[in-house]
């Protein structure tokens, strides 16, 4: 069976590659915690020995969380046409109330609600995949089915 890779844009990529160096910068410190906490003595009532043993697990968990994150990435170049496609920004209206919202469309593992990037896997991001400006699309999300009208298209 074929691996599945998860198409990214650079940005996510490169934002990925700085959380590992960050990481990898940290873990030394870490170890020194663990080891300086060890040294305190009896193990079984040690808060900071717990505490530092738990900080450098989660700091070893997600470095193998974001190294899986870009084994199975795929960098995704946006075409320069009117298609949908990850890497490019949308603005879309909602039929029903005629409000407006703009988002970017990117990979799985770059979704940033805040910061307007939401996943081709989200109900909003799968419908809008690969049409065009001037459609009307049906968004199918858990609770409910609506419509929403593509207005622009954006690299």
């Amino acid at each position: 069976m074929e691996p599945h890779f998860n198409k990214i844009t650079k940005y996510g990529y490169e934002k990925i590659e700085a959380e590992i160096r960050e990481l990898e910068n940290s873990r030394p410190a870490k170890i020194k915690n663990l080891a300086d906490a060890r040294a305190l003595g009896d193990l079984s009532e040690n808060a900071e020995y717990s505490s530092a043993k738990r900080d450098l697990r989660h700091l070893e968990s997600r470095l193998r969380f974001l190294r899986k994150q870009l084994q199975y990435a795929q960098v995704y170049t946006p075409s320069d046409n009117d298609t949908v496609e990850v890497g490019k920004t949308v603005t879309f209206e909602f039929m029903d109330d005629h409000s407006t919202d703009t988002y970017e469309i990117v990979g799985t593992p770059e979704v940033d609600i805040d910061h307007n990037k939401i996943s081709i896997a989200s109900p909003i991001g799968a419908a809008l995949l690969n049409h065009h400006s001037g459609d009307v699309v049906t968004v199918s999300a858990p609770q409910l089915t609506y419509k929403i009208k593509i207005i622009s298209i954006k690299v």
